[in-house]
């Protein structure tokens, strides 16, 4: 069974058409990233999956049901714009949000403290929200949001405002969640939190779709010509090859820039009839750089 299918939603507001025909399917149990710029009909489209806004055409469907109060207790949204009472303490938030999801005061009197020890907010319980850092701040939305143990959890740039130690710490509840069988949706523009994540990424730009997939089916599109080599021994002539369109000193490496159609062997037996090969490395492109790519061609 699919965790969420979009079919073809648009939404405008005014003259501005934030999203655009876009459809899309998310298994459920995988890590499904939500990528594009900023502006680019993200958190309009959240908002239309959790009902908040309505969209002009298109459907939307969770967890097979057209109906979002038969799935409703069976999903968990952060939006982007946290909203967590400053006055309250800690615990007391996670008390409140927890009731509202329906789980009762004995299970909450368990739950409460674990997960304030599973986000390292145990001593920060009786403290008010309006005390917390941002990261803090963050880190209880992101508990608020996971303690009534959702099958879908939807999550609006949950990374924005963390250190490297916390967002460790929350990418590993989320994969933890994960393996459990949980589906997990984010937004970012962050590519380099969805490449280590995602098992499925959906690029848009302009509310219109630009590439889904896997990632590796994603990277297969968009071969590289690339390769990263440390060699020992003259190399002087690397640079009268015609296979060679480019070279680049990074370091003790060179990055070698191939001419479209060479095979990539062929360099290596070249190199190994005239230097000592101690690396050779084809570079798979980073998410990063065919986000971007794909960017700029869609704006052309």
């Amino acid at each position: 069974m699919d965790a969420l299918k979009i079919d073809k939603i648009s939404k405008s507001f005014n003259s501005v058409r934030a999203v655009d025909g876009l459809s899309a399917t998310v298994p459920a149990g995988c890590i499904y990233g939500f990528l594009g710029p900023n502006g680019a009909g993200k958190t309009t489209t959240l908002r239309m999956i959790m009902n908040i806004i309505r969209p002009d055409s298109g459907t939307i469907e969770i967890f097979a049901d057209g109906a979002h109060k038969h799935t409703r207790n069976r999903i968990s949204y952060m939006p982007e714009e946290r909203g967590l009472y400053r006055k309250m303490t800690v615990a007391r938030v996670l008390h409140y949000f927890g009731a509202i999801k329906g789980i009762t005061k004995s299970e909450l009197h368990t739950l409460v403290p674990q997960w304030l020890q599973r986000v390292e907010l145990a001593d920060w319980a009786h403290k008010k929200v309006e005390e917390l850092s941002r990261g803090m701040h963050q880190k209880l939305q992101f508990a608020a949001t996971a303690i009534n143990d959702p099958d879908l959890m939807i999550l609006d740039e949950p990374f924005s405002g963390l250190d490297p130690v916390n967002l460790d710490l929350i990418k590993a509840v989320i994969l933890e969640m994960a393996q459990k069988g949980k589906t997990i949706l984010f937004s970012t523009h962050v590519m380099h939190e969805a490449e280590q994540l995602c098992d499925y990424i959906l690029l848009i730009n302009q509310g219109k779709t630009v590439i889904d997939g896997t990632l590796d089916d994603i990277r297969a599109q968009w071969p590289s010509h690339t390769i990263s080599v440390e060699l020992e021994g003259d190399t002087t002539f690397l640079s009268t090859q015609p296979m060679i369109t480019n070279i680049e000193k990074n370091g003790k490496r060179l990055e070698i820039s191939l001419a479209e159609n060479t095979d990539p062997q062929d360099l290596l037996r070249l190199l190994i009839e005239r230097t000592r090969v101690k690396a050779f490395e084809t570079k798979v492109p980073s998410l990063h750089e065919i986000f971007v790519n794909l960017v700029k061609k869609s704006h052309e």
